[in-house]
């Protein structure tokens, strides 16, 4: 075979060409877009005051409410990360990666879109609704992770996640405004809306959005990498899922990979989901909260990207390294918070590497995993995300009341992250006789 057929000239084409997104791509990343409108309306800013506003006027406690939203969190997070490798492994099979995707999409868009058709008083099938809708992003978004390893190659792997989680900070925001204007309209009798009626338009506006841009997925992206199907799949899978956890030393760079993982992502999640929190300690009210949120999302858009780029010339597991460095400044600065002008800072800081630590961690362990049995493996990427959302926010909450300071709570985050890079820092590259020996992320 002649491989040097190539003029320089056609050499500098194709070189400009692979710079672009191609349709397989674009389409993948485009999920992002939709499926983000859920993470901050839904999970974030819109359901829980509307949940706490029906609660409350059934005449449930307000730390009765919140606990039994903690459970529902709790107990949908627990389900999905049991059952995570289980799907993934028969997912495997030719053919059955997207029907299980689709099943978990149309399961979160209709079931967001029924949180609008809810009595506004009947807070428990508020509850029993959203753990539908939640398994349905959640889990929607295990097959659309691995994908990845079907829509790229691994050179550009980096770039196309990133790709994703710019398009998610960016598309999000756009219902985002739509929403809190109609809510802000209501609110102030400009529209002859309810708040209760808005918010319920807000949820049409989740499902219709995350359901428009999830079309070139479902038309465009294909699974390319399966195992054949055999007979009595189910059975079998639990046998290769089974095989997997006893080779596991086989896998040495990808689940040490996963503890770090494990450590440092929890660190994050920490830091996002608990930030409205602490930025009440700090006096700011309400809308201030909303109006920082959306300028987060506003910074993480090209941040995501940039750390994609940088990922080309740096490699990725270097950027990975900025990132956490990025977060245990974001930690020891908590601790001198003292002003709203500061929670701005330390805002814009967790921006800046808010997506691209997380669009990097999503690539390079999709470099690591044998493609045939990606949605297996991505199974025990989504155990290890869901359960590192336990221990940040208790070793703040032990932190901040032995010390009766807030800012010690996230000043202990610390720790994570240090473990996180120590550990990260610790995974070599696959060996040649490794089952993912074809892989070599760095």
């Amino acid at each position: 075979m002649n491989l040097s057929t190539v003029s320089m000239g056609d050499k500098d084409k194709g070189d400009r060409e692979m710079k672009k997104f191609t349709k397989e791509e674009k389409s993948w990343a485009f999920y992002d877009w939709g499926n983000s409108a859920y993470s901050i309306i839904i999970t974030t800013a819109v359901f829980p005051l509307f949940y706490k506003s029906a609660a409350t006027e059934a005449g449930v406690s307000l730390s009765d409410s919140t606990a039994y939203l903690g459970y529902t969190i709790a107990i949908f997070t627990f389900i999905l990360a049991m059952i995570g490798p289980i799907m993934g492994t028969i997912a495997d099979y030719e053919g059955m990666k997207k029907k299980f995707f689709t099943g978990f999409f149309l399961l979160g868009t209709v079931s967001t879109a029924m949180l609008a058709f809810i009595p506004s008083d009947n807070w428990l099938l508020l509850l029993i609704c959203y753990t539908f809708a939640a398994l349905g992003a959640t889990g929607s978004n295990l097959f659309y992770d691995a994908f990845i390893v079907d829509v790229t190659t691994e050179k550009r792997m980096n770039n196309v996640s990133a790709f994703g989680y710019g398009l998610g900070y960016i598309g999000s925001t756009i219902p985002f405004i739509l929403s809190i204007a109609v809510i802000l309209l209501a609110t102030n009798e400009v529209i002859p809306v309810s708040v209760i009626n808005a918010s319920r338009i807000a949820f049409l506006i989740t499902a219709v959005w995350w359901i428009v841009f999830s079309i070139p997925l479902l038309r465009n992206v294909h699974q390319r990498y399966y195992i054949e199907r055999e007979p009595s799949p189910v059975a079998q899978s639990f046998k290769r899922l089974g095989k997997t956890v006893r080779e596991i030393r086989q896998y040495r760079a990808l689940f040490l990979f996963l503890i770090a993982y494990f450590f440092y992502i929890d660190g994050v999640g920490t830091i996002i989901s608990m930030s409205t929190a602490y930025g009440t300690d700090l006096g700011l009210s309400s809308t201030s909260l909303l109006i920082v949120l959306f300028a987060t999302q506003v910074v993480a858009a090209p941040f995501a990207i940039l750390y994609g780029r940088l990922s080309e010339r740096f490699t990725g597991k270097k950027m990975l390294y900025v990132g956490i460095c990025v977060y245990i400044v974001v930690c020891i600065y908590a601790f001198f918070l003292e002003t709203i002008t500061d929670f701005w800072i330390l805002a814009m800081l967790v921006a800046t590497s808010q997506g691209g630590i997380q669009a990097l961690s999503r690539s390079y362990f999709g470099k690591l995993v044998p493609k045939e049995n990606s949605n297996e493996f991505f199974g025990f990427y989504n155990i290890f995300g869901k359960f590192a959302a336990i221990l940040g926010p208790l070793l703040v909450a032990v932190t901040s009341q032995v010390t009766g300071n807030s800012s010690m709570g996230v000043f202990s985050l610390v720790v994570l992250f240090i473990i996180g890079l120590f550990i990260l820092s610790r995974v070599p590259k696959p060996k040649p006789h490794a089952p993912v020996d074809e892989v070599a992320p760095e």
